[in-house]
């Protein structure tokens, strides 16, 4: 969902907005803008339900949340996050074999 809602965010920013105010074309930050709207609230529920399995800090829900208002921080945010789950699931592993 970061990608998803990453990639709309930079469309809707770097290719929507110029179009909107230098060119007159508004239809990209309309349709971008409303895909972006209704995915960013599943991102936020998605890393809520990640954060709780995993047992993040407020914090960290947070950091993410706000990653997804900020073009091109919600990929370093996905980054992170998967990063460290990779980790978690390493070490539970390790755990459990020794």
């Amino acid at each position: 969902m970061a990608w998803v809602v990453g990639i709309m965010l930079v469309i809707l920013v770097c290719v929507g907005m110029p179009l909107k105010y230098l060119g007159g074309i508004g239809w990209v930050v309309m349709y971008v803008g409303i895909a972006h709207g209704w995915l960013y609230p599943i991102l936020l529920i998605a890393a809520y339900n990640l954060g709780r399995r995993v047992q993040w800090p407020w914090q960290r829900l947070l950091a993410i949340a706000l990653a997804g208002t900020v073009p091109f921080l919600s990929f370093v945010a996905e980054v992170s996050a998967t990063r460290d789950v990779r980790n978690r699931i390493i070490r539970v592993s390790q755990e459990t074999i020794g």
